[in-house]
């Protein structure tokens, strides 16, 4: 709740906190393991006139203040289309469903009233099952190649992969 507190004290543009760090929430449940450290939190942000990336260069040393223990990544995605050689997204939630993996594509933020609010473009059934499901949007090698490099099956045996 502090992360998330403190990325909505940025009050960014459709901001979200996203990935892994919902996701391994999740799996360490799952697999009956108490939190895992995550390697990043990704801080996701909406807002097309910010061209020349200041926002996102601002909250990162912002976040690297309130809390330098943590590795912030913070990205726009009104621009994130452009390296990933996509149509342009329209918000945040639509940015996540080019991800690679199904179940990273959830996100959370705190609302005004400090309600929890999740985006979860593909769902949250699949990542409550353990199961983990390519995006058709991306090349199967991408998700081939990042179930190998993080070694989640390895973290969490339980997983199911769930190929198209």
């Amino acid at each position: 709740m502090r992360l998330l507190k403190l990325v909505a004290a940025l009050k960014l543009p459709d901001v979200w906190v996203a990935a892994g760090f919902v996701r391994n929430m999740v799996w360490d449940d799952l697999h009956d393991k108490p939190g895992q450290p995550l390697n990043d939190v990704d801080v996701l942000f909406f807002d097309p006139a910010d061209i020349e990336n200041r926002s996102a260069q601002a909250a990162m040393l912002t976040l690297g203040e309130w809390a330098p223990e943590v590795n912030w990544q913070v990205k726009n995605q009104a621009f994130m289309h452009i390296r990933n050689q996509d149509t342009p997204y329209q918000s945040s939630s639509d940015a996540m469903t080019y991800w690679p993996e199904k179940e990273t594509a959830v996100a959370v933020c705190v609302g005004e009233e400090g309600q929890i609010i999740v985006s979860a473009p593909f769902g949250l059934n699949s990542l409550f099952r353990g199961h983990v499901s390519h995006n058709p949007k991306r090349d199967k090698s991408v998700y081939l190649q990042r179930i190998g490099d993080k070694k989640w099956l390895s973290i969490w045996p339980k997983l199911r992969l769930m190929h198209t």
